[in-house]
């Protein structure tokens, strides 16, 4: 099973490291299973920029140049707007939730691994996940298929193996007026310039000097 969404360039491990190097020397770490610190960071409330792989292509973000956050902290939207995103009170941020566990969350049971259908929030899981609930219960859901895109239904596993919530909240990875970010040396900068606390990059992390964890 193949994702066609996926067809940016792709970065090595040297020219991570060297822009990483540039900019911050000496203050990023590597991890060998970075999707469970990944999923650790977020499960505390800290904001996450994820990028992975090849940017994708179309309208959204999907879980390679994106912003991450717990959806069960029910004032995460207004903390990402204030800090990071500068975007409209009224607009909702999105779910991404793995498959096999989508039906459990929303009323649809078909796959929807790019953004673009709005699902109605099964009632008894609203209070779960309000973040990633619009004021009228729906979320525009992307299901995450391990076939897809195996390292980010890796971080959403663990999240919930920590949470029992298989679902994260998901933005792109820019501010208002700005593209989203497509090579390290752009994740980079856009960590440094906004109050995001913690970037991963590949298999590298790198964190605000407050974050102690």
């Amino acid at each position: 099973m193949k994702n066609y969404v996926y067809l940016g360039k792709e970065y090595s491990d040297s020219e991570i490291e060297e822009a990483l190097e540039k900019y911050c020397p000496n203050k990023y770490q590597k991890f060998e299973d970075i999707e469970s610190v990944t999923a650790q960071y977020i499960s505390k409330g800290y904001i996450v920029g994820w990028f992975q792989g090849r940017s994708e292509i179309g309208p959204r973000a999907l879980g390679n140049r994106s912003i991450l956050a717990d959806p069960r902290q029910a004032d995460m939207k207004d903390i990402l707007n204030e800090r990071v995103k500068f975007r409209e009170f009224f607009r909702p941020f999105a779910p991404s939730v793995l498959w096999e566990c989508q039906t459990d969350y929303f009323d649809l049971d078909i796959i929807n691994p790019y953004m673009l259908i709005v699902s109605e929030v099964n009632e008894d899981k609203r209070s779960q996940i309000p973040a990633v609930t619009h004021v009228d219960n729906t979320g525009r859901i992307q299901t995450v298929i391990k076939e897809y895109n195996p390292r980010y239904h890796k971080l959403i596993t663990e999240f919930k193996k920590i949470t029992g919530v298989p679902v994260v909240l998901d933005t792109s990875f820019n501010i208002k007026g700005e593209p989203i970010v497509e090579t390290p040396t752009d994740a980079i900068n856009r960590f440094l310039g906004t109050n995001i606390d913690v970037l991963i990059v590949g298999d590298y992390l790198l964190k605000k000097d407050n974050i102690n964890d």
